[in-house]
């Protein structure tokens, strides 16, 4: 969607710019060959970096474009599990799932699952970390 945004805003300013359309129209087709490289590259990064898995003793994730980073949140340290959907998510049935601990790195996230997954996920969560004996902290 950025890159639409993107796009629109250049083809806009090229009609309503009198001056050198040379340079919008190369500007233009640098944006959209950049677009389409992303669009391709992308998802095939995705799926071949970020990863998610739990147990009943810890969940972790993998994510991160160039530096890669691997996660690992023991099930005693889970403080809550929350599942979100914004408006794009909820046109492609997607859900993303947050697990916040008190750790200074910040929460775990799990972002693209399908709603099955999802509620499985914070489900099953959810009934382990009220198993387990710990403080949280």
């Amino acid at each position: 969607m950025g890159w639409l945004v993107l796009i629109a805003l250049q083809v806009v300013w090229t009609v309503l710019d009198g001056g050198n359309r040379t340079a919008h129209i190369t500007v233009l087709a640098i944006t959209v060959a950049l677009a389409v490289t992303h669009v391709t590259v992308m998802p095939w990064w995705r799926y071949r970096v970020h990863r998610w898995e739990t147990t009943a003793d810890a969940v972790y994730t993998q994510s991160g474009w160039l530096q890669q980073e691997w996660r690992i949140a023991p099930i005693s340290r889970i403080q809550t599990v929350d599942s979100e959907r914004g408006p794009l998510e909820q046109l492609f049935g997607l859900v993303n799932v947050t697990v916040t601990t008190a750790s200074a790195a910040g929460p775990l996230r799990v972002h693209g699952l399908d709603r099955k997954t999802a509620q499985r996920l914070v489900d099953e969560l959810t009934a382990n970390t009220q198993a387990t004996t710990g403080d949280a902290t």
